[in-house]
């Protein structure tokens, strides 16, 4: 049996002042308002690694040093990975909340551990699936005091004779799963740079052009969003076998950094069968590998194992992510539904 033994928690800052702190990237929700539990709605991603060579691997201490200058190196240029969701009331006053993403330089919740057990034995385990989430460890962010939470947790596990895990957590409502792998790529480049360098040197240029309108990025009208989500729910029931849900949430960027909330019901009207794409849309099956995160080095090895989730604790709804696939035309879509077997 493998125990985690939490040794420290910190907190990884940005190097440097965000051009565009202090402001709102909206969370515009279509129906029912935001709840507790969605916002422990979260992508998770573990990354195994081996030691560069046995016998040579870094010190502990120096480890976790390197991982978190490079991670706040990197937050640097993604001031959003730093920020906080936050609420306010709609229209000043009383009543309902509005959401949104705020820019700052709170920073990352970053976590250092270790397993008793080999990395091996780890990752042979019948049972490793439902031992995972103890590598990427979760806060609930809190409902009241939003601000006061990190929605992106970092985690450094070290396993008894050698190798090590970096898990991340990062809430759906502050980033999506496409735009957190991307953020890791980045980081581990990042890491790669201040290793070669042996110490830090600042990055004199900074772009935040994902901030800045740019109509090719969007993906379409509330109608469109909903009619491909619901298809691609009603793949994904087929395949895996369960019932489809009657009830779906979808999460969609809105090509300005903003993110859409919109509620939808499948079925509603008694129709059982298949649910066509729109016209236009053609669904191919994906996974997470293609987004490159098997690619990305530390120390100069790739990872051994790359294990990527959706986490939706007590759902009983679908959840759709609908994300930009890079410059074209061509979307991701992540869709979650819940197990009724």
């Amino acid at each position: 049996m493998a125990h985690i033994h939490v040794e420290s928690m910190q907190t990884a800052v940005p190097t440097r002042v965000a051009l565009e702190r202090g402001r709102t990237l909206p969370i515009a929700v279509t129906g029912l308002p935001i709840a507790a539990a969605e916002l422990q709605h979260r992508f998770r991603a573990v990354l195994y690694y081996r030691d560069r060579l046995e016998g040579e691997a870094m010190a502990q201490l120096e480890q976790a040093a390197w991982v978190q200058d490079s991670l706040s190196e990197a937050l640097a240029d993604h001031p959003k990975m730093a920020g906080r969701l936050w609420r306010r009331h709609a229209g000043g006053g009383e009543g309902p909340w509005d959401w949104d993403v705020k820019l700052c330089d709170a920073g990352v919740r970053l976590l250092m551990a270790s397993m008793d057990t080999t990395l091996t034995a780890f990752l042979e385990m019948e049972d490793r699936e439902s031992k995972e989430p103890a590598l990427a460890l979760w806060t609930d962010v809190e409902a009241k005091d939003p601000e006061k939470c990190s929605p992106f947790v970092m985690q450094l596990t070290r396993f008894q004779g050698g190798g090590y895990a970096i898990g991340a957590c990062c809430s759906l409502l502050h980033t999506d799963p496409l735009s957190f792998i991307n953020f890791l790529k980045s980081w581990a480049r990042t890491h790669a740079q201040l290793r070669a360098q042996n110490k830090l040197v600042p990055n004199q240029m900074i772009k935040y052009t994902r901030y800045f309108r740019n109509p090719g990025t969007t993906i379409g009208d509330a109608p469109g969003r909903r009619a491909l989500a619901e298809a691609c729910v009603a793949q994904a029931s087929e395949k895996l076998g369960v019932e489809k849900p009657t009830r779906f949430t979808v999460l969609a960027g809105d090509g300005l950094g903003g993110l859409n909330v919109l509620r939808s019901c499948a079925g509603c009207d008694g129709e059982t069968t298949t649910t066509p794409p729109p016209p236009g849309h053609l669904l191919r099956d994906a996974c997470w590998q293609e987004a490159g995160l098997e690619e990305a080095m530390l120390d100069g090895y790739k990872p051994v194992h790359v294990s990527c989730s959706i986490v939706s604790p007590g759902a009983e709804e679908g959840i759709v992510v609908v994300m930009q696939a890079g410059a074209g035309a061509e979307l991701l879509i992540s869709a979650t539904v819940p197990s009724r077997k």
